[in-house]
């Protein structure tokens, strides 16, 4: 019987420990995998963006604190993506349409951001803009970052992972990020939950509205 008690009371501290362990390295139950709890841990911190230059598809060129006062709503991508890139900018189409037209442009900025600075100039970014008929050049923008400081810098603050392969392709990871009036990361959002994504854009307007 005091065997079985130790054995049974064994049990339990290990489930309990587990548990513990289980808790801490999810932030609580709020992350579930390595990928998420780092992104969770980023969006807490609330990480300023770095005043990078942009350089967009009708070869303007920019700070990105001219946006200083609207919303962000920013994917990061390359033009000659042929996998995930396309259903990413497609997914932010469809966010695009589904925020109020009022608040379009005028409170926030859409804005796709390629981080192929060689290959991705200003004609390759007009050429590509145009399989996205929301993508207007002005409330919803695409450019790259001239300067490969300043794009690894802006990465590296949004926690954006990017591996070329040496073969003009790339290895990342996708989200919509989206960013307050102060350029302060508010949320990261997973790109394939387009109608919770434009929930969150329109009831932070909203509420900002009420206020």
């Amino acid at each position: 019987m005091k065997k079985n008690r130790q054995t049974l009371w064994t049990g339990v501290v290990v489930i309990i420990f587990g548990f513990v362990l289980f808790y801490v390295g999810t932030d609580g139950f709020r992350a579930y995998t390595a990928e998420t709890a780092r992104m969770y841990k980023l969006v807490e911190q609330k990480p300023a963006l770095p005043n990078v230059t942009l350089e967009d598809s009708n070869g303007r060129i920019y700070p990105i604190s001219e946006f200083e006062d609207k919303y962000l709503f920013i994917t990061f991508m390359y033009t000659t993506c042929g996998t995930v890139c396309p259903i990413l900018e497609m997914n932010m189409g469809q966010v695009y349409e589904k925020i109020p037209q009022k608040y379009i442009g005028e409170d926030v900025v859409f804005l796709s951001i390629s981080f192929d600075i060689e290959h991705d100039d200003p004609e390759a970014l007009a050429q590509y803009q145009e399989h996205f008929y929301q993508a207007d050049g002005e409330t919803w923008r695409m450019a790259r970052i001239v300067e490969e400081q300043e794009m690894e810098q802006l990465l590296e603050t949004l926690g954006v992972i990017v591996i070329p392969d040496g073969k003009g392709d790339f290895a990342h990871n996708s989200a919509f990020y989206f960013v307050d009036r102060d350029g302060n990361l508010m949320d990261i959002m997973d790109y394939t939950k387009i109608n919770e994504a434009a929930d969150r854009v329109v009831n932070v307007l909203n509420l900002e509205k009420e206020e």
